[in-house]
């Protein structure tokens, strides 16, 4: 993804808001896997035995133009881009969950090689799922949202998320919004860290209302910026 795709303009159809309680997924939806995908299963260690501290939300400002790839990835997948408001917004962590959340993100990062759309797909850029074990960043996201919707969490509480690197290029990450605030799954690292950990700057991010996209304002996560 490069910055100057950001730029393209589009519009979205608007969708009636609603307001949900906070999600906390049963026993028996957790119980499911990444059986029939090549992903091989990561050790996680101690790392994730108990729940992360708490942080703040990502403030959003409004409206945001959506990316033409991302418009689309939408005609090809509607249901990946469809907002359904009976699902929470949030998801209510649980220590089984967060452990979900961190094996999906070290799996497919340890599955897919990095390449561009232009060597993929031949094109300039393309959203698609990873699911040849190939992709650049918005798709090793689309595959984890794709795994975590498996294993049932809400799509509406993970919006795709645009935001600019330490290069201040363009970059793609999944934001999982919670009870205990805003958390981000990057190709970058394994860690599944608070946005205000990142050190990344926040451009937009996919609509919990409605299908389009909207603004983070330019927001900075700057209180402390990992190791890349």
């Amino acid at each position: 993804m490069r910055v100057h795709h950001f730029l393209v303009l589009a519009a979205a159809a608007a969708v009636a808001f609603a307001v949900v309680p906070a999600f906390a997924a049963g026993d028996a939806r957790r119980t499911q896997t990444l059986a029939g995908s090549s992903i091989m299963p990561v050790s996680l260690g101690d790392s994730v035995t108990s729940l992360p501290a708490t942080t703040v939300s990502v403030p959003a400002t409004g409206p945001a133009r959506p990316m033409a790839a991302w418009i689309t990835f939408c005609q090809a997948y509607t249901e990946e881009c469809r907002v359904n408001l009976s699902e929470p917004d949030t998801i209510r962590l649980t220590p089984s969950l967060w452990r979900d959340i961190v094996t999906v993100n070290r799996e497919v990062n340890a599955f897919v090689r990095p390449m561009t759309d232009l060597e993929h797909w031949g094109v300039v850029d393309k959203w698609d799922f990873a699911e040849d074990g190939y992709g650049d960043c918005e798709d090793y996201q689309l595959l984890k949202r794709k795994r975590l919707v498996a294993l049932g969490l809400p799509r509406r509480a993970m919006p795709m998320t645009v935001v600019l690197d330490e290069r201040n290029e363009g970059h793609a990450v999944l934001m999982i919004r919670t009870d205990r605030g805003d958390f981000i799954l990057d190709n970058k690292r394994n860690d599944v860290l608070p946005w205000l950990r990142t050190g990344y700057v926040y451009v937009k991010r996919e609509s919990q209302t409605e299908t389009a996209w909207t603004s983070l304002n330019h927001v900075s996560g700057v209180a402390s910026t990992a190791a890349r």
